[in-house]
């Protein structure tokens, strides 16, 4: 039956309001078999099992080997995927830190999390393990989109990694370098930047030139720390078997045998950019990150060798491109925030 039109004077009455619908409530009980697990899983004075309450809103107590989760159905169901998944990284020897607990709690939505967060092992379903090893650490992805960066590692020629700080774009780079440094794929690392800073101009400082461009570099040196012990990446360094240099002291040169990284690739001229991507040779992989919305050279964007460099070669053979965005941020979770803040895009 349509509905009555409202005569001339009547006043026009509001539809009644949409009853809420109501948030059901639910309870989960929880055993670890592992004991000795438990006092890392819970955490100082339960910090990790507060961190998940109140980030997913619900109540956890736990008595023994025995966890009980309350709240709302939907909240209780990912408190539970992200405690088993907290469990599973330890027992496999992952480190747990709040860190971790905020990468797990975001990719509780993701279809894939089960594999992210076991590392999957090869062999299982023919995928390779989406993990990286080094003399100093097991890395495991912390988001979805680390997972194909990961992927994109292991098997592309030539990576643009684009997206804010924080998001691994240059830890991955480097550990994967370590990686294939230490299995003999690669017979050298090679490890670049420009020397493009705020305000100033590198002249000024003191030291030769070595001294002054190191500080531009330090980055690349500190992912470097933590994936070999320091003494052997002092002799790499020593022996040139790593090689850490500005951009303009790649030209001319043929990079082969080599793994092959560009960080701060945003701050490279279109020209830079192709006389570094040209420099690739056999054998060779080359990884080149940067954040897009943080040029700082004259000219901004359209003058970015990167942005450019995107646009004329993505979704060519042997080229992979990975876009992260502040969701896959896995540094203290206010950065992410931040980085919304800044573009524009937190509400």
């Amino acid at each position: 039956m349509g509905r009555r039109p409202t005569r001339a004077g009547e006043p026009r009455l509001s539809p009644p309001p949409h009853p809420q619908r109501e948030v059901r409530r639910a309870r989960a009980e929880m055993n670890f078999e592992n004991q000795s697990l438990l006092v890392p899983l819970f955490g100082q004075f339960d910090a990790n099992l507060v961190q998940v309450e109140n980030r997913l809103s619900v109540f956890i107590s736990a008595r023994g080997d025995k966890v009980m989760i309350e709240g709302p159905e939907d909240s209780v169901a990912r408190a539970r995927d992200v405690l088993q998944a907290m469990y599973d990284k330890l027992a496999l020897g992952q480190d747990l830190d709040e860190g971790a607990i905020e990468a797990i709690i975001a990719m509780t939505n993701e279809p894939t999390l089960d594999g992210i967060i076991k590392g999957r092992r090869a062999g299982e379903d023919g995928a390779p393990p989406i993990m990286i090893r080094t003399r100093r650490k097991t890395i495991v992805p912390r988001s979805a989109v680390q997972a194909h960066y990961m992927r994109s590692l292991s098997r592309d020629d030539i990576i643009f990694a684009l997206g804010p700080a924080g998001t691994g774009k240059t830890y991955l780079a480097v550990a994967q370098a370590v990686a294939q440094l230490t299995s003999g794929s690669v017979q050298r690392l090679i490890l670049s930047r420009p020397a493009v800073e705020a305000g100033e101009k590198i002249g000024f400082l003191p030291g030769d030139m070595k001294e002054k461009v190191d500080p531009f570099l330090r980055p690349l040196y500190d992912a470097l720390y933590d994936c070999m012990p320091p003494e052997q990446v002092e002799r790499h360094i020593a022996s040139g078997v790593i090689e850490i240099a500005p951009i303009a002291f790649m030209r001319g040169r043929t990079l082969a045998d080599a793994f092959v990284i560009l960080d701060e690739a945003q701050n490279t001229t279109r020209e830079q950019m192709k006389m570094f991507l040209t420099r690739f040779g056999q054998n060779s992989r080359m990884v080149v990150a940067g954040d897009p919305r943080q040029v700082d050279i004259p000219g901004g964007d359209r003058m970015s060798g990167l942005a450019d460099a995107v646009e004329k070669l993505e979704g060519i053979e042997g080229f992979g491109t990975i876009r992260f965005t502040s969701a896959d941020v896995v540094r203290h979770p206010i950065v992410g925030r931040i980085v919304d803040a800044y573009e524009g895009t937190g509400e």
